[in-house]
C-alpha cells in the first residue's frame, strides 16, 4: 500500500519529494493515511520519435501509428510503472459519429473554403484516453478593487473597496498530456465527472492511452492559477458593480485535493489540398477544436466589395456637392 502525506496546517496534500508545503509554505510535517496504489505497470509502452508522446497502444493492434503527429516512427520502450488513472470517462460517441461531427464542423465558418467539407479528406483517427489531474479546494480571499460606486460627497470617480470571500471549488481541470497544450486541453472541456467509472472497469489494455507525463507538483501551480481566475470572477459578480477596476485577489488555499482521471478524445487530422490539419473532439460532448484553412479568395471578394462600396460613396459625394 501506498501512503498520501497531508500538510498538518493547511491540510493540503503533499509529494513524497516535498520538504515544504507548496500551499502555504509550512515545512512538510506528515499526517500519513493509507491509501490505494497509484502507480501501476504499464505495458505496451511505445515512444514517438516524432512528437515524443509517451502512449501504451492496443494490445491487438498490427500497425501503430501516432495519433498526434500520424508518425509511425514509434520506438518500443521497457515496461515502466506510471501514474494510475483512479477514473475513467468511457467514449460515448463512437468513430462514425466523430467523422459526421467533423463533417459537419467543416461546414460551417464563412471565411473557410467553400468545398472544405466535400473536399478535405480524413488522413488520421484514433481514440484517445487523455490525462487529467482533477483538483478541488476551498479558498479563503481578501480582496480590493476600485469602484465607480462612490459615497455621498465623494468627488472622487472611483472609490476604494475591500473585503472576503469564501468559496468551494471542485472540478478544476489540468492537461496532464505531453503533447496537447493547455489551450488545447481547456478548449474540448468541460467532460462530465459524474459520468466516470472505476478505472478496473474499462478495459484499457486494448485502447490507446497517454500516460501522465505531467507530475502532480507541476500541476499545481496551474490549478492554483485557474483557482485565482475563479476567485477574481467571484469576487467581481457577487461584491462589484460592472464598472470596477483594479480588482486584485489574494487567496489562501485550504484541503487541496487532486485525482488522475483519463477522458476520451479523438484525435483526427484531415488533409484539405496540400496542408493537414489536427482537429480534437470531446468523446464524450462531441465538443471540437482545431484549425481550418482560410479562403484567400472570399477574403479578396470581400476587400473588392468594400473598396467599391467605398468608392461608389465618395463618387456620390462628389456628385451631392457639384
Amino acid at each position: 500500500m501506498n501512503v498520501l502525506d497531508w500538510c498538518t496546517v493547511c491540510n493540503s496534500l503533499l509529494d513524497e519529494e516535498d520538504l515544504f508545503c507548496s500551499n502555504c509554505g509550512k515545512s512538510a510535517e506528515r499526517r500519513a493515511e493509507q491509501c490505494v496504489p497509484t502507480t501501476q505497470l504499464m505495458t505496451h509502452h511505445f515512444q514517438c520519435a516524432g512528437c515524443g508522446a509517451s502512449m501504451s497502444y492496443d494490445a491487438t493492434a498490427k500497425t501503430l501509428r501516432c495519433p498526434y503527429c500520424g508518425s509511425e516512427r514509434l520506438e518500443k520502450k521497457d515496461d515502466i510503472r506510471a501514474i494510475q488513472a483512479q477514473r475513467v470517462i468511457p467514449f460515448r460517441f463512437d468513430q462514425a459519429a466523430a467523422q459526421a461531427t467533423l463533417r459537419q464542423w467543416l461546414g460551417r465558418g464563412f471565411w473557410r473554403p467553400s468545398d472544405l467539407a466535400s473536399a478535405a479528406t480524413i488522413a488520421n483517427i484514433s481514440g484517445v484516453y487523455v490525462p487529467y489531474w482533477v483538483f478541488s479546494a476551498d479558498v479563503h480571499t481578501y480582496w480590493t478593487a476600485d469602484s465607480s460606486v462612490t459615497p455621498p460627497g465623494a468627488r472622487a470617480d472611483w472609490y476604494p473597496v475591500t473585503g472576503e470571500n469564501r468559496s468551494s471549488y471542485s472540478g478544476l481541470l489540468v492537461g496532464a498530456s505531453s503533447v496537447l497544450s493547455p489551450q488545447e486541453t481547456e478548449a474540448i472541456c468541460p467532460f462530465d465527472l459524474g459520468a466516470a467509472v472505476d478505472a478496473s472497469s474499462v478495459d484499457l489494455d486494448n485502447a490507446i492511452v497517454e500516460q501522465f507525463t505531467v507530475p502532480r507538483k507541476y500541476a499545481r501551480p496551474l490549478a492554483r492559477r485557474g483557482l485565482e481566475h475563479s476567485e477574481e470572477r467571484t469576487c467581481a459578480e457577487r461584491y462589484l458593480p460592472r464598472s470596477h477596476r483594479n480588482l486584485k485577489a489574494n487567496i489562501r488555499i485550504e484541503q487541496l485535493r487532486s485525482e488522475p482521471i483519463l477522458f476520451p478524445v479523438w484525435v483526427m487530422a484531415y488533409r484539405y489540398r496540400d496542408d493537414l490539419y489536427r482537429i480534437l473532439i470531446n468523446g464524450q460532448t462531441g465538443t471540437i477544436s482545431g484549425d481550418a484553412p482560410f479562403s484567400k479568395f472570399k477574403a479578396f471578394m470581400v476587400g473588392s466589395f468594400v473598396i467599391l462600396a467605398a468608392l461608389v460613396i465618395v463618387i456620390l459625394f462628389a456628385l451631392a456637392n457639384r
